[in-house]
């Protein structure tokens, strides 16, 4: 997004084609899986005698399995096209939705979190080439309304698990599956047919690996994985802390998801334009550091204001951390796509496993928010080095900033 942060709100809803819209309709229902469990947390450790390190396991076996799978996405939608990769995607999704819906056990249920995480691999790294690819206005446009996307189901994810939670368990992932099957039938019909193969660029299976060996996209990736880290430790562990009821936990991460879409709509667009792409996501992660601070020391009305406005924060840096990631390096978008979301989503996957256990190991509820304020300062220092690298290639001849390109 970096040539495209002066992008008006307009380009961004008008004249997009059918297949970008579909497109986000299923974004926004593959996202909200990401917090439908979140209100529900507590009733699923009470129905399934289920203690909360083994609960957040349905956030770990999830992003675990779709980290790894980044890995491949790329090279299976470049030998089998764009629309058979999130179809299949879309399948396994609702297979594994309406699987948990009938789990008698938390294994069972951290057994098909996995498969769906396998399903949101092959469909969000390749949902977002689609868009990028298809969408009017450009990359800046198309990813603000990959983020919107986002925020949205972020916002309606925690809310949903709420409603249907609020009766049994199993609603959510009933709906979920429900949901799902929509899309996936608006995308078996409507997007457009995949070309031949001879027409797609060759992927290997390591290229989004290699691509990482661009600095730029692994100091922006790895900046991405610290606050995807701490952003899960928010996402994972507020439930527990606040020990509210599965409607006051949703109703706290709906307004925290509206500001998560708010923000990356509206507001990354003036922030970039400001400080410029790196240095609006600096001041951003440094916010969501000091919010983490305030969780750490904070009163449970004071986690409640403070969870919400890191909503803010996170729709800042969901849409500044990807928009700098698919212009960075000259690899294709799939494959930048791929390395990026692999490095992303794996500090996810580790924050959901280990968060538990920091709160175990300090001995207070909070410690994990403390660990996530760090993380941030941490990707704070990694995106200077990045603002500073680029300062020096500003001043460097041409012929040394191709020499220095990779390391």
């Amino acid at each position: 997004m970096s040539a495209g942060h002066d992008v008006r709100l307009l380009d961004v809803f008008k004249g997009q084609p059918k297949a970008v819209w579909i497109t986000a309709f299923a974004a926004v229902i593959a996202f909200m899986g990401i917090g439908l469990v979140d209100p529900i947390l507590l009733s699923i450790a009470e129905a399934l005698n289920a203690g909360p390190e083994q609960v957040t396991l349905l956030f770990s076996s999830y992003l675990g399995v779709q980290v790894l799978a980044m890995l491949i996405t790329g090279a299976f939608s470049a030998r089998f096209g764009a629309k058979r990769t999130v179809v299949t995607g879309l399948v396994l999704i609702v297979v594994a939705t309406l699987a948990c819906a009938m789990a008698s056990s938390i294994g069972e249920l951290v057994a098909l979190r996995a498969v769906w995480g396998l399903g949101n691999a092959f469909f969000i790294a390749t949902a977002l080439s689609v868009i990028v690819g298809a969408a009017s206005g450009g990359q800046g446009a198309a990813i603000m309304l990959y983020e919107a996307a986002l925020g949205i189901g972020l916002s309606t994810g925690p809310l949903l698990g709420a409603l249907l939670g609020n009766i049994s368990w199993r609603g959510p992932f009933a709906g979920t599956a429900v949901l799902m099957a929509i899309a996936l039938i608006l995308s078996a019909g409507f997007l457009p047919k995949d070309g031949n193969r001879t027409d797609r660029a060759k992927v290997r299976l390591l290229d989004p690996i290699r691509a990482l060996r661009h600095g730029g996209l692994l100091r922006t990736s790895l900046g991405a994985a610290f606050y995807t880290a701490a952003f899960f430790i928010v996402l994972a562990w507020s439930p527990f802390v606040l020990e509210f009821g599965a409607i006051a936990v949703g109703l706290v991460f709906f307004g925290w998801g509206l500001c998560v879409a708010l923000a990356g709509v509206f507001l990354a667009p003036r922030l970039a334009a400001r400080l410029g792409e790196v240095g609006g996501t600096i001041f951003a992660v440094l916010i969501f550091a000091v919010l983490l601070g305030v969780m750490t020391f904070g009163s449970k009305p004071v986690v409640v204001v403070a969870v919400i406005l890191s909503g803010l924060a996170s729709g800042l840096l969901n849409t500044l951390f990807t928009g700098t990631a698919m212009s960075i390096s000259n690899a294709p978008r799939p494959v930048a796509s791929a390395g990026y979301n692999f490095l992303r989503w794996l500090g996810g996957a580790a924050a959901a496993t280990l968060v538990g256990h920091v709160a175990q190991w300090f001995g207070s509820q909070h410690a994990p928010f403390a660990a996530g304020a760090i993380l941030c300062v941490i990707a704070a220092g990694l995106l200077f080095a990045e603002l500073r690298t680029q300062a020096n290639t500003r001043s460097v001849p041409a012929e040394a900033v191709l020499v220095g390109e990779e390391f």
